[in-house]
């Protein structure tokens, strides 16, 4: 068959041949959605001490794993379950993983709660430790965003730590609340 004849013809595909083009696309279509799930969590999953190696030394290639050790019971572990569940629907690329201090850890302080551990292809890039660390029960969301973005494991769109506005904000209005002294020589009578 000559160039010209197969493209006069080629308008005339069989159904077998349709069928069959139509198959591979709805295969590649089939892989490449394959590939975009894949490494998309978009929620905080409870792991045990035997989830561990599996879920965070072997999460994958390029993956953050953000894991908070909590106990029942304590209100800022509380908090913080409640702040990484919306945090991993906004960053769905990074795993986030909760588990009961003791499953995990055997005699894990309480004194030590909450803590965060990050990872990166299984190393530990970060560690949040005790409540101090936290701030307290007046810890925000857009706070743990950025303590985690500045770890690595999330890419936030906060252009700077929420928590130093209200520093800044608390320090002046502190020196503006505060009397200034000045001291003249009619004081001296």
């Amino acid at each position: 068959m000559t160039l010209e004849e197969l493209e006069e013809n080629e308008d005339e595909f069989s159904e077998d041949d349709e069928a069959a083009i139509e198959m591979y696309r709805q295969k590649r279509l089939a892989e490449w959605k394959a590939n975009q799930v894949k490494n998309v969590f978009g929620e905080v999953t409870e792991i045990s001490g035997q989830d561990y190696v599996q879920e965070v030394n072997k999460a994958g290639e390029g993956i953050w794993v953000v894991l908070h050790l909590y106990k029942q019971g304590i209100p800022l572990c509380t908090l913080i379950n409640q702040h990484l569940s919306c945090l991993a629907r906004k960053f769905p690329q990074t795993k986030f993983l909760k588990s009961i201090s003791t499953t995990c850890i055997p005699n894990y302080p309480d004194r030590n709660l909450p803590t965060l551990f990050v990872y990166h292809h299984g190393d530990m890039k970060a560690q949040f430790i005790g409540p101090l660390v936290f701030g307290g029960m007046n810890l925000t969301v857009d706070e743990l965003e950025w303590r985690l973005s500045e770890s690595g494991a999330v890419k936030t769109d906060l252009e700077e730590n929420p928590h130093k506005q209200i520093q800044d904000t608390l320090m002046t209005s502190i020196r503006c609340s505060m009397p200034t002294h000045t001291h003249s020589d009619s004081d001296d009578d």
